[in-house]
């Protein structure tokens, strides 16, 4: 999709500079554009023929459904040969140049990048860009990946044309063959032959070698690797045969299809059907050839003596197995993968999509030949009924969506009740089988994915709401038998009895509509509605407090902290264990293991603190798999911020995903120094500060107070100057009762005025020391903070620290992106202005020359990606 987004930016930018720009556009591009051309002539040709034919499509419908089922059955057969033989393809062009992938994951290649070829513009070319990811896992680089895929292109086109060439011979002599179908095979040929040319003359520094130099100068390096990659001759004879053999499967499901539906089979007719159907795939590779296979291929069919009837037949047949049963299987390859985010995503929309089905299907008149078949099942009241059920389910299928996309299980067992109800409801107000089908699909989706929807109800909203509910019902009921039993017949033609009363009262509470109820006057009209709204008011606060998710609540005793702070003594091995104990964390103490986890609550997410503190890393494993099940239990989704990268075997190991987050920056204190031309800058900083009065001082702790209302002052004009607010979780705010017990380093003068200052606070890690908060005056002198820092060093090192931790840069340190959440990042960081401060922190860490070390948030599921950012504001505000 990158390629493409790159198009429609290109595009836009020629429009914005008028037509020039734009010519150049549809030169450099005309590629893609004949392509989609192509394929939208031949879909159109397509409906053309559909609109032509209109009269035959119920015939075509026929021979379909007398399809023989046994050599239905074979043809299915031979597409899984089909799929297992591109697989193998995968495998051995990996095998060409000496790299190895497993057949599992070449199957799911096939699948994935045959699917996603669908929607690309360049086809099935432009696929082989895409799921690398698998590929790199198994140590592959993505050159040869790439290269790979070339081979395995470029293979499929030459086993064309090695069964195309005697084909078209045999029938040439036969004279059978037209002109076109000569021309598509020469095209094809001197395809092969200028890939070829291009090929030699890249990795021989020719003609396309400089080309391509001028282009992007940096694929030389490509180019290089490619060309020291040695070369498996077998292994590439091996892939001919396979491709080969592909062939011989799409003739055999033509030859099939024609068995299936009680034609004699005719061999000239599928090879010569077949190589103008591919032919035509490659001249018009986008949707895959749809509309351009379907009609090339019934046209050279009736050439054989086929009816269209017929020819189209088979055709459709024949495309059942080559590209439907692939598409669905690719389909199946995305959605039925675990922590897949599709597998998040499709109930979400089926359950909007039904929403807006089921209100547009009750405010739509019925189909009347349908309505007359159930008239004579049921009475008229249930069809109203199951109208009204179908309008309310539409609408409360629209409310349950955002609730389902949070996972909650409530919303699943509504959406559930409610899909089985639009089934039931639409089948029975007018044999809407359509709408039946989708609801009955929704309900098939949510069973397949009823594990993603494990967050928790509150228990106190939905005893609130049931009471409620039950109490608006009761006085609505008393409010709605007293006015209906004791007004007067004026109002509705009707003198209402004890049991009328109850019926009627129910009804418009619950939104029916009663054809014999009707007001004669104003009162009356207001005296329903005030009962409909009384009703509908009831029934959505009820339905919201429902799904109300749980709100965790828990109180740290004094024990618990002090218990904490002793594990943190003998475990704790991070300049972040500090924060493990602050006060906006919530504790959870393993029972597995000695230990202990550090996390906040933001709405259904556990965000945990780095690492578990625990003994070592089979006790950290135990910690974070009893955590989860903790999480589970609760209805939370856990994340966990800021993992070292030497602690991601342990997430690894337990099937967990991670996201590079940014760089933690360690400065090496016994290499720190002042001295030489680099460390230039430094010593004029201090130079100057010190020669306009500035000095540094340490204070131990207790801090008196006089100094804390002064540091308080500071902390103030800088969050203001800044325009920043306080942020916890994994750093510190300005806190009296913790600065008062902490070492603080100040920036002064004579008159003992405060310009800058830093607290040092306990780092767990051996030999290694940590600040949190560095604050300057609002007017204070520009190399304040140089100062401060350079000194705190040279403090920390004479106190025998060989190592300071800097801190975070987030969102640094991405080179490449290994994939779309880390490529977003890595843009955002580099392009979005509202980030531009984190690379200038990235930038002022960087000048002491420091080792940067990655930092990354694990999660479990890829959609709960697209909540990470909302999640982790959450757990920074104090």
């Amino acid at each position: 999709m990158t390629k493409l987004h790159l198009h429609i930016k290109r595009l836009l930018k020629a429009i914005s500079s008028w037509k020039p720009g734009l010519f150049s556009y549809l030169s450099e591009n005309r590629k893609i554009i004949i392509q989609v051309i192509v394929a939208i002539f031949f879909i159109g040709m397509g409906l053309y023929f559909i609109g032509q034919e209109k009269a035959e499509i119920p015939k075509i419908r026929e021979i379909l459904n007398t399809a023989n089922p046994l050599w239905v059955l074979i043809g299915f057969a031979i597409t899984s040969i089909y799929i297992s033989l591109q697989a193998l393809m995968y495998v051995f062009s990996f095998k060409s140049i000496h790299c190895k992938i497993t057949f599992q994951s070449a199957v799911l290649l096939f699948l994935k990048r045959n699917f996603i070829s669908v929607f690309l513009p360049a086809g099935g070319v432009s696929s082989l860009a895409f799921f690398t990811k698998p590929l790199e896992d198994q140590n592959i680089s993505k050159t040869k990946i790439h290269f790979a895929s070339s081979i395995y292109a470029f293979v499929g086109i030459i086993s064309v044309v090695l069964v195309a060439i005697p084909a078209i011979l045999y029938t040439l002599i036969k004279k059978s063959v037209s002109s076109g179908e000569i021309y598509a095979l020469v095209g094809v040929i001197l395809l092969v032959i200028s890939l070829l040319a291009a090929f030699r003359s890249a990795t021989h520094n020719g003609y396309v070698y400089r080309l391509l130099l001028r282009l992007d100068p940096e694929m030389s390096s490509l180019i290089d690797e490619i060309k020291s990659q040695s070369f498996d001759k077998k292994a590439f004879i091996w892939n001919n045969i396979f491709s080969v053999l592909i062939e011989m499967c799409g003739i055999g499901h033509l030859m099939i299809a024609m068995l299936a539906l009680g034609y004699h089979p005719n061999f000239e007719a599928a090879v010569i059907g077949y190589i103008i159907s591919v032919l035509f795939l490659i001249l018009s590779p986008f949707m895959r050839g749809l509309g351009a296979i379907e009609f090339s291929l019934s046209f050279i069919l009736t050439q054989y003596g086929l009816t269209t009837v017929d020819a189209v037949a088979i055709t459709l047949l024949y495309r059942i197995f080559e590209f439907w049963i692939p598409l669905a299987a690719g389909i199946k390859s995305f959605v039925f993968v675990k922590n897949h985010i599709v597998l998040r995503i499709i109930p979400v929309v089926l359950t909007f999509a039904l929403g807006i089905v089921n209100i547009i299907s009750a405010l739509t008149p019925a189909i009347p030949s349908r309505r007359a078949i159930i008239a004579d099942l049921l009475p008229l009241q249930a069809i109203h009924a199951s109208n009204y059920f179908t309008m309310a389910a539409g609408l409360f299928l629209l409310g349950l969506t955002a609730y389902m996309l949070k996972g909650l299980k409530t919303a699943w067992h509504l959406a559930m009740l409610l899909g089985v109800v639009s089934v039931i409801a639409n089948l029975t107000k007018a044999i809407d089988y359509e709408e039946a089908s989708l609801a009955l699909f929704l309900c098939l989706s949510l069973w397949m994915t009823r594990k993603e929807y494990y967050v928790k109800g509150s228990p106190e909203f939905r005893q609130l709401g049931l009471k409620t509910a039950a109490i608006a019902i009761l006085a609505i009921l008393i409010y709605g038998i007293i006015g209906f039993y004791f007004l007067d017949k004026k109002y509705f033609d009707i003198d209402f009895s004890f049991t009328e009363s109850v019926k009627y009262t129910l009804q418009n509470f619950f939104l029916f509509q009663s054809e014999d109820l009707i007001p004669n006057t104003k009162f009356a009209h207001k005296f329903l509605i005030s009962i409909n709204i009384s009703g509908f008011l009831s029934m959505a606060f009820l339905f919201i407090t429902l799904i109300k998710p749980y709100v965790h609540s828990v109180e740290l005793s004094g024990d618990e902290h002090k218990k904490a702070k002793d594990l943190l003594q003998k475990y704790g091995r991070s300049a972040l264990d500090y924060f493990k104990t602050y006060s906006d964390k919530l504790l959870y103490f393993t029972t597995t293991v000695d230990g202990f986890i550090s996390y906040r609550i933001c709405g259904t997410f556990a965000v945990v603190l780095e690492n578990p503190v625990c003994e070592n890393k089979e006790g950290i494993a135990l910690a974070i798999a009893e955590f989860d099940t903790f999480c589970k239990e609760q209805g939370l989704k856990p994340f966990y911020y800021r993992v070292p990268e030497d602690s991601l075997d342990i997430y690894r190991s337990l099937k967990k995903k991670s996201l590079i987050i940014g760089q933690e920056a360690i400065l090496d204190l016994t290499t720190f120094t002042l001295e030489g031309r680099s460390r230039k800058s430094f010593r004029n900083a201090c130079n100057k500060m010190k020669d306009e009065g500035w000095f540094i001082r340490y204070y131990e702790a207790p801090i008196k107070d006089g100094l804390l209302q002064q540091l308080k002052t500071v902390s103030e004009e800088w969050l203001d100057q800044q325009d920043y607010s306080e942020l916890v979780f994994a750093q510190g705010m300005f806190s009296v009762a913790e600065l008062k017990n902490q070492t603080i380093i100040t920036v002064e003068n004579a008159e003992e005025k405060v310009a800058a200052f830093v607290n040092i606070i306990p780092d767990y890690m051996p030999e290694e020391a940590t600040f949190d908060l560095i604050r300057k005056a609002l007017n204070a002198h520009k190399d304040s903070i140089d100062f401060l820092m350079i000194e705190m060093f040279l403090y920390l090192k004479s106190k025998g620290y060989k190592s300071v931790n800097l801190g975070m840069a987030p969102m640094s340190g991405i080179e490449q992106g290994k994939d779309f959440p880390e490529k977003t990042i890595k843009f955002a960081y580099e392009q979005i202005r509202s980030f531009s401060h984190y690379k200038g922190l990235r930038s002022f860490k960087d000048k002491f020359d420091p080792e940067w070390r990655n930092c990354y948030l694990i999660y479990e599921h890829d959609y709960d990606l697209l909540q990470a950012p909302v999640i982790l504001s959450k757990a920074f505000k104090p």
